[in-house]
């Protein structure tokens, strides 16, 4: 993210109403967007969909940021869920349209978009874990997707650092064998 003092008071602006802080806080934003967007879903085409929608739920929400954590914090959130609602869009769009695809050289499954019929790992993990223990899906995203440090990412699920610490390893738990056995 850009120096954050100047983009915290963009977002305390625009959310108390102030056009033109907002559009000067999204442009601030944008690459920082399209960049975290792009570490849910690697296919950079995916990944500007995903940024454009967050942009606009940015737009949209400002006014629900009420300045008790930091803004890169609340704009996490909206990222991590905008790009979870993107990949179950894609996921749905690609089995009511399967396309046909050729078989290309050198095509990595787990970086290729969905919209072409293959999966995404780390979000068919996030899935299955939203699934079978929700209240660790939270944790790892936070923490190993949007790289918040432990304080802010526990302040953000709202639990005490060491119960964000246990969850966050029963995850990793969790997860890491989805993850090895697709690969």
């Amino acid at each position: 993210m850009p120096d954050p003092a100047p983009t915290e008071d963009l977002a305390r602006r625009a959310a108390a109403g102030d056009g033109a802080a907002l559009e000067e806080l999204l442009q601030e934003i944008r690459p920082e967007v399209l960049r975290r967007c792009g570490r849910f879903l690697p296919c950079r085409e995916d990944a500007e969909e995903a940024a454009q929608d967050v942009l606009l739920q940015v737009a949209r929400r400002i006014t629900s940021f009420e300045g008790r954590s930091r803004f890169s914090t609340w704009l996490y959130t909206v990222v991590a869920n905008c790009c979870r609602q993107k990949y179950r869009e894609l996921k749905r769009r690609a089995v009511e349209q399967p396309a046909v695809i050729e078989p290309a050289q050198h095509v990595d499954p787990r970086t290729t978009s969905v919209i072409a019929g293959s999966r995404l790992d780390l979000l068919e993990a996030l899935e299955r874990l939203e699934r079978e223990h929700p209240n660790l899906v939270a944790p790892l995203v936070y923490r190993d997707i949007c790289h918040l440090d432990y304080a802010e990412a526990a302040e953000r699920t709202g639990v005490p650092l060491g119960t964000f610490k246990s969850r966050l390893h029963q995850a990793r738990r969790e997860v890491r064998p989805w993850l090895t056995d697709a690969s």
